[in-house]
């Protein structure tokens, strides 16, 4: 197969910063788009997984999966999207397209789904690379359509950030009479607020810290309840249908499935590991209360949250870098210091 040479950036070890180097892109199949890249946000999975701290990285690896830029070159068999045209690539490029959740547009828990980083690029025979680089090139069915009204750095954590929360704010059918509770106010709780309040739905931030509370209402929250004060949290028990936990490290849960409402539900979408503390199961069987998880959304479902951004002029708030500013870009997302995303503008690879 016919490959095109490109800049990218990322790194050849855990222990190493991520610098510069070239990749090699397929050139357009007959469903293939390609994708001169604009901006690519920066997700915390990028740094885990550049870090090798989940154990599954193969080297090199070239991180990135909030892609949004502008269509260049279109196979024979392409008719959705034009040359020009503001286009996406989010969390996967492929699925096997025949099983069960691929056929329900749940492609995000298909066994064969491929990641855009890290996955197996069937083309090249090798490992998939992502958004840290000039241009990718995408199966058409998993190029999505970006509205031309959205901010185009904004827009990018969205297919992350955003449809990671937006699925089970979906899934669990949130609207204008539905209480919802988002804990933490970070890259994932700033977009959890923000469409949680699109959809009518009333509104409750956890967090740890009072300085938090101006912006949680600023990004929509009706209410800020410090969850560290026990009288504030006694004072919503039993009040929600849905608690969307974005917290990225192990913490108890045990403290907000109080504050569920019976049949109401706690998802996890920010943390992957063991339970520490346990879950103390009488207030779930008291009150048929549940924890599960969520993993971000299909093809479908993202393109209606893009869809439902464009109606609602909904973007991700940001801090612009360029990519050599990637590596000190990582150590602030250590320390949260990042309000709430940043994004990579890609003019800053290609000059």
């Amino acid at each position: 197969m016919n490959t095109k040479n490109i800049k990218a950036y990322g790194t050849d070890s855990a222990e190493a910063d991520l610098k510069q180097f070239h990749i090699d892109r397929r050139s357009v199949t007959v469903n293939d788009v390609e994708i001169d890249i604009l901006f690519c946000g920066v997700c915390h999975s990028d740094l885990h997984f550049a870090r090798n701290d989940w154990g599954m990285t193969e080297y090199p690896v070239v991180p990135g999966h909030e892609i949004v830029g502008r269509v260049t070159n279109i196979g024979s068999g392409v008719t959705k999207h034009k040359v020009g045209d503001l286009v996406a690539i989010g969390c996967l490029v492929d699925s096997c397209r025949t099983c069960k959740s691929c056929k329900a547009d749940l492609e995000q828990y298909c066994p064969e789904w491929v990641a855009t980083y890290g996955g197996y690029d069937k083309h090249l025979d090798t490992t998939t690379h992502g958004g840290y680089s000039e241009s990718i090139v995408g199966d058409k069915e998993f190029v999505l359509s970006v509205p031309e009204n959205l901010d185009q750095a904004g827009i990018a954590p969205v297919l992350c950030a955003g449809i990671t929360t937006w699925s089970p704010l979906r899934h669990w059918n949130v609207g204008k009479d539905s209480k919802v509770a988002v804990v933490g106010l970070g890259g994932l709780g700033h977009m959890a607020i923000k469409l949680a309040d699109a959809l009518g739905a009333h509104v409750t931030l956890f967090s740890r810290s009072p300085n938090k509370i101006k912006d949680g209402l600023a990004l929509g929250a009706d209410q800020v309840i410090i969850s560290t004060d026990e009288a504030q949290m006694e004072s919503v028990m039993g009040q929600f249908d849905l608690i969307i936990d974005t917290v990225p490290y192990a913490h108890d849960f045990n403290p907000y499935i109080g504050t569920l409402a019976v049949n109401g539900t706690l998802v996890v979408v920010g943390y992957l590991g063991p339970l520490d503390p346990m879950l103390v199961t009488v207030p779930m069987i008291m009150g048929r209360k549940a924890v599960a998880g969520s993993l971000i959304g299909g093809i479908a479902e993202t393109q209606e949250l893009l869809d439902f951004c464009g109606k609602h002029n909904i973007t991700s708030d940001v801090e612009i870098i360029n990519m050599q500013d990637i590596n000190q870009a990582y150590e602030r997302m250590l320390k949260s210091d990042v309000h709430y995303r940043f994004v990579i503008d890609m003019k800053s690879l290609k000059s």
